[in-house]
């Protein structure tokens, strides 16, 4: 009986995606807090539906990973296993760091390897993410379930009066939808759209809040659908923040139109509701019909789904007593954000989203500036330190959420009209609308490299995976920039083998190691005697070693890469840790 009333409710949600009365509490994701942090990536199984499950991914579980808690100014030390049956990256999305650790396509983690990149916190307090970036492999990862939050917090953000208790009154959702098949499996090559909202991996998700100020960090995980997000008594609510941290001051919407990969943090004031229920929704009914998710239930695969132009149901929640120490009042001022001089600005670049001319509107590709992403190709050189405006054109047939990795930047204009208020502040993600230009500015401080280049790209996923993407080299000053800096290449590794000593040797838990004087250290890869690389250590430190003490007992061979792309290989035997 109880499963036959789980179907007839699953049904019933299937027809009226608004209305489902059959809930299931809200997952809130398990929180690690550094400056170490160790992710476990695994296939797993995750029980969306009666009768069989669904085939999942996730970070430390199976579906959507736990949230890392990071101080800004902390020096933090990752530790990425992969336990997946296929190669991976992790990206930290949003986060200000060097190109070699940001996990774009170019830091493959191959099954059964480690990674185990660090760096120093430069970001302001706001909602960031992690998830794969493998090239052509981002949304099935993704759809999969890997991925994860990561909150960056400072002093600046802790003065103000916020709701901050992560799971009573903050509340993080990762908000996307799924397409199943009849074996209960996901389906995503043929679809673009899903049929059933997902958030923090709950279908028909609720929670209970207090009657009090709730923060909501939201986050656009889907693999295309925009959202428009607003609640179902029609009241305001306040942006406090968005990508890259708080704004000046709150701002009183009624609707947020939120693109992929997008982060907003909203304000909801339940004060004095005990006892009363409310819904976020999205009102995708009104959307626009350049907007992605505004296509008709009836549009011809991969684009119809249940969900096309509707209002659906995102979250039910039930508003409870309040806590012992509520916030009740909305902050008439957060934090005063520097501005970006245009003054100061020394290049303007243009990009172009258009699409690949195709007789079939159904199956055209999209692209950057009229080609389509290749590994071996930088598209731009950025000299360190450059302020730069970038006009992201749209000449598509619809519309795109652009992502620059490295950096955070402001919105100048948008067809020449300043951006709306929530939209002024620091972003990563620009929803740029067709026939529309947005400029934005930004400066590429901190991280030269003239090996590794950062990603700029469509976050719509299959879009990145076919290759609407391109990439940009950060590089320090002096550094020969091609005459032809639009079709120059990244050269290859050259494999010549130079001495280079590790010791101790045999070692239990640290290797140090001592080369030629010349050569700052890049990269660093560990095979056991099979061949396997089982550790992936980005800019190796010579002061501290290299944490091997996870690593079975055995012989090993270590190659190291320097700047200069040469590579020195050395043999050690790894004991039992004492």
């Amino acid at each position: 009986m109880k499963r036959l009333l789980l179907i007839t409710g699953f049904v019933f949600y299937l027809l009226n995606p608004g209305f489902a009365q059959n809930y299931n509490p809200l997952q809130i994701p398990d929180t690690l807090v550094g400056p170490t942090f160790e992710l476990n990536m695994i296939d797993t199984f995750r029980q969306f539906f009666p009768g069989q499950q669904t085939i999942t991914s996730g970070f430390n579980g199976n579906w959507w990973g736990p949230t890392l808690i990071m101080q800004k100014g902390e020096s933090v030390q990752m530790y990425v296993h992969n336990h997946l049956n296929d190669s991976t990256t992790v990206h930290w999305h949003g986060l200000h760091l060097p190109a070699v650790m940001d996990g774009g396509p170019h830091q493959i983690i191959p099954p059964g390897t480690t990674w185990s990149p660090y760096w120093k916190v430069d970001n302001a307090a706001a909602t960031y993410f992690y998830h794969p970036h493998l090239h052509e492999m981002t949304e099935k990862q993704l759809v999969h379930g890997l991925g994860g939050f990561l909150i960056v917090r400072d002093s600046a953000e802790a003065a103000l009066k916020l709701p901050r208790t992560y799971g009573v009154d903050d509340i993080p959702l990762a908000i996307t939808d799924r397409k199943f098949t009849s074996d209960n499996q996901f389906r995503y090559t043929d679809a673009h759209y899903g049929d059933t909202v997902i958030v923090n991996g709950v279908m028909n998700a609720s929670a209970t809040l207090p009657a009090q100020v709730v923060r909501f960090r939201l986050l656009n995980v889907a693999q295309e659908r925009a959202y428009l997000i607003g609640l179902s008594d029609n009241r305001n609510f306040w942006v406090i923040g968005g990508d890259g941290g708080l704004l000046d001051t709150p701002v009183v919407m009624n609707r947020l139109l939120m693109g992929v990969a997008e982060r907003y943090e909203i304000l909801v004031d339940l004060t004095g509701m005990e006892g009363k229920e409310l819904k976020l929704m999205a009102f995708n009914a009104s959307l626009e019909t350049d907007v992605n998710g505004s296509e008709p239930v009836n549009t011809p695969a991969p684009f119809g789904n249940k969900l096309g132009r509707r209002n659906f149901m995102i979250l039910h929640f039930k508003i409870a007593a309040k806590t012992n120490n509520p916030v009740t009042n909305i902050p008439s001022q957060l934090i005063p954000n520097t501005q970006l001089d245009t003054a100061d600005v020394v290049k303007q670049r243009q990009v172009v989203l258009g699409d690949e001319p195709n007789q079939n509107i159904f199956n055209v590709r999209s692209w950057l500036d009229g080609r389509f992403f290749k590994f071996d190709r930088i598209d731009h050189y950025v000299p360190l330190d450059n302020t730069e405006i970038w006009a992201i054109k749209d000449e598509s047939a619809g519309s795109h959420p652009f992502h620059i990795h490295d950096v955070q930047f402001r919105i100048v204009d948008i067809n020449g009209a300043p951006p709306p208020a929530h939209r002024a502040g620091w972003k990563d993600v620009v929803y740029v609308r067709r026939n529309t230009t947005v400029r934005f500015i930004t400066k590429f401080s901190d991280f030269a490299d003239t090996i590794k280049p950062f990603m700029y790209h469509c976050h719509i996923l299959f879009h990145e995976d076919e290759g609407m993407m391109a990439q940009f080299l950060v590089v320090p000053p002096g550094f020969q920039i091609p005459a032809d800096s639009t079709s120059a290449v990244i050269s290859p590794v050259q494999n010549t083998n130079y001495p280079i000593e590790v010791f101790p040797n045999p070692a239990s838990s640290v290797l140090f190691f001592k080369g030629p004087q010349d050569a700052g250290m890049y990269y660093a890869d560990v095979f056991n005697e099979l061949g396997y690389n089982v550790l992936r250590v980005p800019g190796p430190d010579a002061e501290n070693g290299i944490n091997i003490s996870f690593l079975p007992q055995g012989t090993y061979f270590i190659r190291f890469t320097d700047q200069k792309k040469r590579m020195y290989i050395a043999q050690f035997l790894k004991l039992s840790r004492e």
